[in-house]
């Protein structure tokens, strides 16, 4: 008896071969893919599907795909898949929320500053309608974007003259761009910086067109070391703020007075790079590392700049405050208007900087009230958190609440702590990075750190309104214990 010829593919993947491939029409009629159709457009899953027989084709070819395997790639709903995570990768919601349990307030790679409600709101409504952003209402005729922060800038620094711009690196580009272009800047060796993403205030001085003139060591600069420095040349005295990093023991450093009265003397403009922007007094918090901008000025510095993104907690925005000449300098140069801030950014620096004004910034904007959040306060979240969490997977063995420190972070008080109470998970394999990585894995991502092998989550930084959802996220990386008695 003569045996049929005719190979099963599904058994022998004898003829598993490119042309087992469905075309690209009888895809897209498939259930599956009709639904992405409906959610991600025709033209798009199209050329995806396009894109994922190629490459199917390609490994048939090579022999990197072949029998059994072939019927499983092939198929409609493994096609489907694959078309769908591409899309929503391209099409998807980014940046994603995040629940952050690092402990970490400003923290740079998650966004850095938490708009309060009031402000997040205000930038909603600016994005949804035309607004008078630069139009005078009242004279019918052009205007000035920063006329919208004048008001409240007026209240928070009295006499003093602003420019507002896209970033505090914007903004010390400016000033030394504008006050210093062909001329030496003094700065301290020991506030030569570089913080994350690069920004190094010897680069950004070599961009801005100012010499680096540096004086004294790394440890110590005293007022003689400037007085030295000074020539016919001297643009601005430069004091830096050292943002992520501080040098102890056999140290010293002059003064805001001091340099003050040299750069008076001297008549030349002291600036102050204070980075972090905070507006209050933190030293009541064991922040004492970080002065308010305005004590600065009465200091005496004739500029300062500063990020609004950090301890201000607002947008991402830099600000320069100081004596009205220079501003209107400032204001004057061509780098003001390309390093400008859109709407959205006027809209929320102006509701964070009422905030201040109405003396409601420790309530409202969140950095600082997850700073001034008390250690009791974190641990009875936390506490909420673990009975839930053990009630619902059975691992509360697994669950300890302990103490911990959080930290400002975004460069601003490298030594500043703040106590806290942290949650600690036991992860049930042993394996803390797995649990993390589950965690961060799942919808929404909840990112926390590891020590000494167990998994911290810091409760100072998740938002009042994520912890719920930390609870499940914790649950289902532990596994449920069983049906859930409510």
């Amino acid at each position: 008896m003569q045996r049929d010829k005719t190979a099963r593919p599904a058994e022998s993947g004898a003829s598993a071969g490119p042309d087992r491939l469905p075309a690209v029409s009888r895809l897209l009629a498939a259930r599956q893919v009709a639904a992405l159709v409906r959610r991600y457009g025709h033209e798009l899953v199209r050329d995806l599907l396009r894109e994922r027989l190629s490459e199917l084709r390609q490994a048939i070819r090579s022999g990197q795909l072949g029998g059994r395997d072939v019927d499983r790639a092939v198929g409609a709903a493994a096609i489907a898949s694959e078309v769908a995570g591409r899309a929503e990768a391209l099409l998807g919601p980014a940046p994603r929320e995040v629940i952050n349990a690092t402990g970490v307030i400003v923290h740079t790679n998650l966004g850095r500053a938490v708009l309060s409600d009031a402000a997040a709101e205000r930038v909603a409504a600016a994005a949804r309608t035309y607004v008078d952003l630069e139009y005078d209402l009242s004279r019918g005729q052009r205007g000035s974007r920063l006329d919208h922060l004048a008001p409240a800038m007026a209240r928070l620094f009295p006499g003093k003259s602003f420019v507002a711009l896209n970033n505090n690196a914007a903004a010390i580009l400016l000033v030394l761009r504008t006050l210093a272009r062909g001329r030496d800047v003094l700065v301290s060796r020991g506030e030569l910086v570089e913080i994350g993403g690069s920004f190094r205030v010897p680069d950004i001085l070599a961009v801005s067109g100012a010499r680096l003139r540096e004086v004294g060591t790394t440890n110590r600069t005293r007022l003689q070391d400037y007085e030295g420095a000074l020539s016919d040349r001297t643009g601005l005295l430069l004091k830096v703020h050292t943002s992520n990093f501080r040098i102890v023991g056999f140290t010293e450093e002059t003064s805001i007075e001091d340099l003050a009265g040299l750069a008076r003397r001297s008549g030349v403009p002291l600036v102050v790079d204070w980075g972090s922007g905070d507006l209050v007094d933190l030293r009541p918090l064991s922040i004492k590392d970080e002065l308010p901008v305005g004590e600065l000025l009465r200091a005496g510095a004739d500029l300062v700049t500063f990020s609004c993104d950090k301890l201000l907690g607002g947008p991402q925005a830099g600000l320069v405050v100081g004596r009205e000449d220079l501003v209107v300098r400032l204001r004057r140069d061509p780098l003001a208007r390309v390093c400008r801030l859109d709407r959205l950014l006027v809209a929320g620096l102006r509701e964070t900087l009422g905030a201040y004004v109405r003396g409601a910034a420790f309530r409202e904007v969140p950095t600082l009230r997850m700073l001034a959040a008390a250690p009791e306060e974190i641990g009875r979240r936390a506490a909420r958190v673990r009975r839930e969490v053990a009630r619902r997977s059975g691992q509360g063995r697994r669950l300890a609440i302990v103490d911990g420190v959080s930290r400002t972070g975004g460069g601003s008080s490298p030594t500043g702590e703040r106590p806290t109470r942290l949650l600690a998970v036991d992860p049930p394999e042993g394996d803390a990075a797995a649990l993390e990585r589950r965690l961060r894995a799942g919808d929404p991502p909840v990112i926390g750190r590891i020590q000494d092998g167990r998994l911290l989550l810091d409760l100072r930084t998740v938002l009042p309104a994520q912890q719920d959802r930390l609870t499940e996220r914790l649950v289902e990386a532990l596994g449920p214990s069983g049906p859930v008695k409510r």
